[in-house]
């Protein structure tokens, strides 16, 4: 199911620097600012193919999908919140019961990740390796 924004909560990442964050996170480019109105929309619904990136990105946590039967049955909601560390998924049924998962989302503080570290300098493009390949010498043929 499509992702959509409950816009009595959507309040367009007011004060965010580089717009709302459902708009920058969406890897297939559907969410956008009706700047009009101030608030988020779903420009193609069927076109979502439900990653659910914009919904785990709001911080108003006006985004939502409805989650497939297979995993919270028909009725009820897959609410997640998350935190620099941990991503805490809310399941609510249709009955009323409400149980809550918490997983991780990181192995390492955010920022530290240097993925250039030994690695060679760019600029030989002579040079037949890939960039993940130092080292390694190719046959010839």
């Amino acid at each position: 199911m499509p992702t959509f924004v409950w816009t009595e909560k959507c309040d367009g990442c007011k004060g965010a620097d580089g717009g709302p964050a459902c708009v920058y996170i969406c890897p297939h480019d559907l969410m956008k600012l009706d700047a009009g109105r101030g608030k988020a929309f779903n420009q193609e619904p069927d076109q979502c193919w439900d990653c659910q990136c914009c919904v785990k990105a709001c911080p108003q946590q006006a985004v939502e999908v409805r989650p497939g039967a297979d995993y919270v049955p028909m009725g009820g909601a897959a609410i997640p919140v998350r935190a620099n560390n941990t991503v805490e998924w809310t399941i609510k049924f249709r009955d009323g019961e409400v149980k809550r998962f918490t997983f991780p989302v990181r192995t390492t503080p955010e920022g530290s990740i240097d993925p250039y570290r030994g690695r060679p300098a760019a600029g030989n493009l002579s040079d037949q390796l890939l960039f993940t390949e130092v080292g390694r010498t190719l046959p010839v043929l």
